[in-house]
């Protein structure tokens, strides 16, 4: 095991979602034989399940207070030096930073560090729609202009994030490199013994959300989507898995309303989920490749979501699903299309299924990243 490729993978929290999936199977799927991988990361917030803890239990990390997600002068300090003291320790060859905090503290670090590692860093989504008022995202772009300059390789999650990164001036076109999230293919299951196991009716459509409850997902359009399907007369169930600070406004409007939701909390068996649901659903305001897109995808669901971010690399619109503009007119329009037709959802789901295993298989994922350490360790 002598000469191994030393990589220090950096993300700043592992919350449940796509960053910390896509770094665990980095972490597992890598070959221990060619690469000595180290994980850093932070600590999530009170209102957010923990990856590490909740599902990936087998990953081992390293955990720097400050890393996580809040933003505060003296813990991202400290942060700051303590990134500092683990890369000048495990002297690594290659670091590869995810999320955009870790990737301004641990692209800055290596730089002082010293260590002459090559700098990686993936844009799983980005910062310039959506989530920051005017001002600060200037200043985000004016960071990642800087930082993409000292900065070897920029891997973008999906074409439309590499092409509004561009756009804005952020690194140069032969800096990057699209790589598509890879998943594991899921066990096929039957879905009447799901529906069993999981307590939903055999009779009903259900449409599946899966997805944090924050203001960038909008979970208040959904709710939207669900009043316009109840006033049109769709006969149709919305099941919710997650959390996050909207979740109880969510439910209470939803019980006020009497919107047919039921909110199911964080889950583990996502594959399960979809595997027993019929149409799967996203409302976000802004995405990089929503990672639970693949998976109904994998589980061949018809998906119904909006024309943001990279959406489109995993929706193929009348092909795989529908993309709509972001206004719950004219998603609960799609959805009531799919919803009422089974001809309609089996072939957009199969034509989604293969699409997945095309694009989005965990060999090819694991492929591309041991070709990019390879190559920035001849550098």
């Amino acid at each position: 095991m002598a000469n191994r490729i030393k990589v220090m993978q950096i993300i700043a929290r592992m919350n449940v979602g796509g960053p910390a999936v896509i770094v665990a199977e980095l972490m597992r799927g890598l070959d221990s034989s060619h690469f000595e991988q180290r994980l850093i990361t932070g600590y999530c917030d009170e209102t957010e399940a923990d990856y590490l803890d909740d599902v990936a239990t087998d990953i081992k990390a390293s955990r720097i207070a400050g890393l996580g997600r809040s933003i505060s002068p003296i813990a991202d300090l400290k942060a700051f030096f303590g990134l500092v003291r683990t890369i000048r320790e495990f002297n690594p060859d290659v670091i590869h930073t995810h999320t955009a905090k870790a990737g301004v503290l641990g692209r800055l670090a290596s730089i002082i560090a010293g260590r002459g590692a090559v700098r990686i860093h993936t844009f799983h989504g980005h910062l310039l729609h959506g989530y920051f008022s005017s001002w600060k995202t200037h200043l985000v772009v004016a960071i990642e202009k800087s930082l993409a300059k000292r900065t070897h390789y920029l891997i973008a999650i999906g074409t439309e994030v590499e092409r509004e990164l561009l756009a804005a001036g952020i690194g140069q076109p032969d800096q990057y490199r699209i790589f598509f999230p890879g998943l594991p293919e899921p066990q096929v299951a039957n879905k009447s013994d799901l529906r069993r196991e999981l307590e939903l009716d055999p009779a009903k459509i259900y449409c599946t959300f899966v997805g944090r409850l924050t203001q960038i997902k909008r979970p208040d359009r959904l709710l939207d989507v669900a009043a316009a399907m109840v006033a049109r007369e769709v006969p149709i169930h919305f099941l919710i898995a997650g959390e996050g600070e909207l979740f109880q406004s969510c439910k209470e409007r939803a019980k006020v309303e009497n919107l047919p939701i039921t909110f199911l909390g964080w889950r583990k068996d996502i594959a399960n989920l979809f595997s027993a649901s019929d149409i799967a659903i996203l409302t976000s305001d802004n995405e990089g490749i929503p990672l639970t897109l693949i998976q109904a995808a994998q589980a061949g669901l018809p998906i119904i979501a909006p024309a943001v971010g990279s959406i489109s690399d995993i929706v193929k619109n009348d092909v795989t699903g529908y993309l709509t503009t972001p206004q719950p007119g004219a998603i609960a329009s799609a959805l009531s299309a799919v919803a009422t037709d089974s001809g309609l959802r089996t072939r957009l789901g199969e034509a989604g299924r293969e699409r997945a295993h095309m694009y989005f298989s965990l060999e090819r994922m694991l492929r591309d990243h041991t070709e990019i350490y390879n190559l920035a360790h001849k550098k």
